[in-house]
C-alpha cells in the first residue's frame, strides 16, 4: 500500500490548514486505497485568529503540531521524523497556515522564505523523483523551493501569479476542478479555495490531484 504524507500547518483556514482541503485529501487517499500519514512541524503558530470575527487573539498561542492533531484525529507525526516514515509522496493542503506557519508568504509576498524543515522535505521528495501535490496557496512553497521551470497553479490571483514568477517558477491558469502536472518533476497542483466557490467544486480538483499523485508514486 502506498503511503502518502499530508503536511499540515495547524487547524483552521485563517491561521492553519484549510480543514475542508485537508479532509478532502484524506478522503481521496483512502478511497484510492492508499494510506494517509499526517505530518506537521512542532513549532508555534505565527498567531491565533478568531474564526468568527477574523480578529487576532493576541493573548493566545497555539502549536502547529498539536493543532494539526485535531484534523489527524491524534495520529500526526513530527515533521523532523519525515525521513523515517517511508513515504511514497507528499501533499500540502492550503490555508493561511501554509503562508504563515510553513512560510511567511502572507507577510512578505515575493520576498518570503520557507520554513527550513519544510523546504528540506519538499526538495528531498523532488530530488528522489517522488511526487508532490500542492493545493490552494501552498504552490507558492513549491515555487520558492524548486524554482526554475516548475509550473504551478494559484487559480487566477494575479498578485500571487506575479510573485510565483518573481521567484523563478511559472504560473499556469487552472480551473478549480482541474490540476496541472509540471513538466519538470512530479509536481501536481490545483487551485481549490483560491477559486472555490463551494466544497463540491474544491473536491473535484483535490480528488484529481490525489489520484494523479498516487498514480505517479
Amino acid at each position: 500500500m502506498k503511503k502518502i504524507g499530508i503536511l499540515l500547518s495547524g487547524c483552521g483556514v485563517m491561521d492553519g490548514s484549510e480543514i475542508h482541503e485537508a479532509v478532502l485529501t484524506l478522503l481521496a487517499i483512502d478511497v484510492a486505497g492508499a494510506q494517509a500519514v499526517c505530518i506537521a512541524p512542532d513549532i508555534s503558530q505565527h498567531h491565533v485568529i478568531n474564526h468568527v470575527t477574523g480578529e487576532e487573539m493576541k493573548d493566545e498561542t497555539r502549536n502547529v503540531l498539536v493543532e494539526s492533531a485535531r484534523i489527524a484525529r491524534g495520529d500526526v507525526k513530527n515533521l523532523k521524523d519525515i525521513n523515517s516514515l517511508g513515504l511514497d509522496a507528499l501533499i500540502l493542503p492550503g490555508g493561511f497556515g501554509a503562508a504563515k506557519n510553513l512560510s511567511d508568504y502572507a507577510f512578505k509576498g515575493a520576498e518570503f522564505t520557507v520554513l527550513p524543515e519544510v523546504a528540506d522535505a519538499v526538495r528531498s521528495f523532488y530530488d528522489a523523483k517522488k511526487p508532490l501535490g500542492f493545493i490552494c496557496i501552498s504552490p507558492v512553497i513549491a515555487a520558492k523551493v524548486l524554482g526554475k521551470n516548475v509550473e504551478v497553479t494559484i487559480g487566477t490571483d494575479s498578485q500571487s501569479a506575479t510573485n510565483i514568477e518573481a521567484v523563478g517558477a511559472k504560473h499556469v491558469n487552472c480551473q478549480v476542478y482541474n490540476i496541472h502536472a509540471s513538466n519538470d518533476g512530479k509536481v501536481v497542483s490545483t487551485p481549490a479555495y483560491m477559486l472555490g466557490p463551494t466544497i463540491k467544486d474544491v473536491a473535484k480538483g483535490i480528488e484529481k490531484l490525489v489520484n494523479a499523485v498516487i498514480a505517479l508514486a
